[in-house]
């Protein structure tokens, strides 16, 4: 055989290697680059090698099936004619009516050529797919945490039996926590004995890989609670206790961890921690609360403090803060038992806190875990067990605030409100079982509605639809958005799950709208067809 060089990688690890990635990371980046697998690409391009090899060489079967990096002429007969449904006596054929080009007589085959091509098609999808991811952050409550989803293209009612149910996964631990996407991944937490675990599932609902993430909290209602932050491959998570973890969101391996609360001499409520870490540039802000500290910056690629914030001698809430754009600053809005209050995003420094406080004959926490809304320098917050909700205005300069009006109607618990069109929809806080939905004017507080639906719960908005989530029974109701009634259009019951509280958020991701209920995690198509 004449002295021909041979491909030496065809395997998508081999190329996995030669990039320094994981294989399942340029797995991803292929299939969401290209719609196509690693395998599918590089056989593609061996097959396009072959024909040339085939048809305009002068080499024979066996030296073309010895370049291209097979061991055996058999092997690449089966591989040709599986491609395209040739026999080898075909080939052959091939071989005798073929015309050979003077340019390529006067070539050598080289690997080099073929496989620089093979690497560059492989790293350009790897480059494009880290680019995309790096510009998109999933996070809670999108979309940046107003509960106001940007999909579009989504049914405006449903059949009476709710939406086309796509797949259910039963095989999680029970957890309040919404879901979070990147790198073709679903990612979710639950708990499992005394730690808290962040699952991995594919666009179809299996089970990639699960990984012990931090202490669960352990007292009352000890379940997950946070939503996994997702910045490109990598996935913040906070547990009940405080313990921050970086995850690698391909493989699940822990690229750093942080027991933030406990380091930082924080504090708990009756349910300890329940926040969504907040992503800003190379930080990752935690409240710690406590006698040292109120909000710390942590640099998210190591997981080192940046800076800590003065105490306000407070716990912190059950709040995911926002980041804001006020005054020229960024500005970090947060919740602690007692205060709405605004740290200097660059540096940490306090700019004001407006007392929030219990009811004076009120003996226990406060559930305050309803992330604020802001609006053209103002702050609105709520808080439930008759805390009532208040409308903060930020002064100019943005370094104080004030009460610019409080309303008893909107009381909300735990299930969140969106800002549409100038009005606010929720649900409120009459008692631990019950409660009404709402709708308040932005401007003034006013009552523009309330109506009894079910049970009180969460809420989202997309497209000029409110969807609600009924958190005793599961009910799920359409509603136009639509600030004069409660107009609703369609709804459904969920069913699938353990016992307990519907609480997790509902999201809706491309089309599908996701809805957890304990250990259960459903998918419904919503697209309009």
């Amino acid at each position: 055989m004449k002295n021909h060089q041979t491909v030496s990688m065809r395997a998508a690890s081999e190329f996995a290697n030669q990039l320094n990635v994981h294989v399942n990371h340029l797995n991803r980046a292929v299939k969401e680059t290209t719609q196509k697998t690693t395998s599918q690409i590089i056989a593609e391009l061996i097959l396009q090698e072959s024909k040339i090899l085939l048809r305009h060489s002068a080499w024979s079967v066996s030296e073309i099936t010895f370049a291209l990096g097979f061991t055996e002429v058999t092997h690449f007969n089966i591989f040709f004619k599986k491609a395209y449904s040739v026999e080898s006596f075909q080939i052959q054929k091939w071989l005798s009516l073929r015309q050979q080009s003077a340019e390529f007589n006067n070539l050598i085959y080289q690997k080099k050529s073929f496989m620089k091509s093979l690497t560059v098609v492989l790293l350009s999808a790897l480059l494009n797919f880290q680019f995309t991811n790096a510009q998109q952050i999933s996070e809670w409550r999108p979309e940046n945490r107003t509960g106001v989803s940007a999909e579009t293209g989504l049914l405006k009612s449903w059949p009476a039996k709710g939406p086309t149910l796509l797949w259910t996964n039963l095989e999680l631990t029970k957890g309040n926590s919404s879901v979070s996407f990147g790198n073709n991944t679903i990612y979710i937490t639950g708990i499992k004995d005394s730690a808290d675990v962040l699952y991995a599932l594919d666009m179809n609902g299996k089970m990639l890989w699960q990984t012990e993430m931090g202490r669960a909290w352990n007292e009352s209602f000890p379940e997950s609670r946070a939503t996994p932050t997702v910045e490109g491959n990598r996935v913040y998570t906070c547990s009940g206790l405080g313990d921050i973890a970086c995850i690698d969101g391909i493989t699940g391996k822990i690229i750093w961890s942080y027991k933030a609360s406990e380091m930082n001499k924080g504090t708990y409520g009756n349910w300890g921690i329940a926040e969504s870490l907040l992503i800003d540039g190379d930080k990752l802000y935690f409240t710690a609360g406590g006698p040292e500290t109120m909000t710390i910056a942590i640099n998210k690629a190591s997981g080192e403090n940046i800076w800590k914030s003065a105490s306000l001698n407070d716990k912190p809430g059950y709040v995911s803060p926002i980041l804001i754009e006020n005054a020229g600053k960024k500005v970090i809005v947060n919740v602690s038992m007692n205060y709405v209050f605004a740290v200097d995003a660059s540096n940490g420094d306090i700019l004001w806190k407006v007392a929030h406080e219990k009811p004076a004959d009120f003996k226990w926490d406060l559930i305050k875990c309803v992330t604020p809304l802001y609006h053209n320098g103002k702050v609105y917050v709520t808080g439930g067990y008759d805390n009532g909700g208040m409308m903060v205005n930020i002064a100019d300069d943005g370094k104080s605030a004030n009460v610019a009006w409080t309303d008893s109607v909107l009381d909300v618990h735990h299930g969140g409100v969106v800002l549409v069109d100038g009005y606010i929809y929720g649900s409120n806080w009459l008692n631990n079982s019950t409660g009404n939905w709402c709708c308040i004017d932005w401007n003034t507080g006013k009552k523009m509605w309330e109506e009894k639906w079910n049970c009180k719960g969460s809420i989202i908005a997309a497209e000029g639809m409110l969807y609600i989530y009924d958190e005793k029974k599961g009910n799920v109701g359409l509603l136009k958005i639509n600030p004069e009634k409660f107009d609703l259009v369609s709804s459904f019951q969920v069913t699938q799950g353990d016992s307990g509280p519907f609480w997790a958020h509902p999201v809706i991701h491309n089309g599908i709208l996701y809805l957890r209920h304990s250990n259960a995690l459903m998918a419904y198509d919503i697209k309009a067809k």
